[in-house]
């Protein structure tokens, strides 16, 4: 007896065990534990440099440059990112998953001490290191602006923000 013959045999049978199946797994599908995407926390710092005037060239070359230079020695660094507008830098660091968030402040840290001879001496204050979530960034910003013929019905304008910004790029 072969082990598809019960089946074969009664066929309504079969019929309602199918459905059965069916509907069991339509019920509990929704109930799968299952996310869209993994629950993991990189730990992703933002360091953020100010001088105040200065173009999004010269933020670039004298400010962004040597704290990544030191930012590009700190171990377990996967990826970097940073972006310069007037007066304004802004470098993201984010780290091995193995690497714990308070060791890369301290490393971070510490990059910032060893690049502060390097870095321009009209800075009002040193780099700020703030510790961020990249699975929360901000894409763009909506804002209305008064401009001639502005009216209140008019639409939002979209302008980029780059906090969290994905690539280098200068801004201004």
């Amino acid at each position: 007896m072969n082990i598809s013959a019960p089946f074969i045999h009664r066929p309504i049978a079969t019929a309602l065990l199918m459905v059965g199946l069916l509907v069991g797994g339509l019920v509990s599908y929704p109930l799968l534990p299952v996310a869209a995407l993994p629950n993991v926390n990189y730990p992703t710092l933002q360091v953020t440099a100010q001088l105040p005037g200065a173009d999004p060239q010269t933020m670039a070359s004298s400010v962004a440059t040597p704290l990544e230079l030191q930012f590009g020695e700190i171990p377990g660094l996967t990826q970097m990112t940073s972006a310069s507008a007037l007066g304004y830098t802004q470098i993201t660091l984010q780290f091995d998953l193995n690497r714990q968030i308070d060791g890369t402040v301290s490393d971070t840290l510490s990059a910032i001490n060893a690049a502060t001879p390097y870095l321009p001496t009209g800075m009002p204050y040193p780099p700020t290191i703030r510790k961020v979530n990249p699975a929360h960034r901000t894409r763009s910003t909506w804002s209305r602006r008064r401009w001639p013929g502005w009216s209140p019905s008019a639409p939002p304008m979209r302008s980029p923000s780059f906090e969290g910004s994905p690539s280098t790029r200068c801004l201004g």
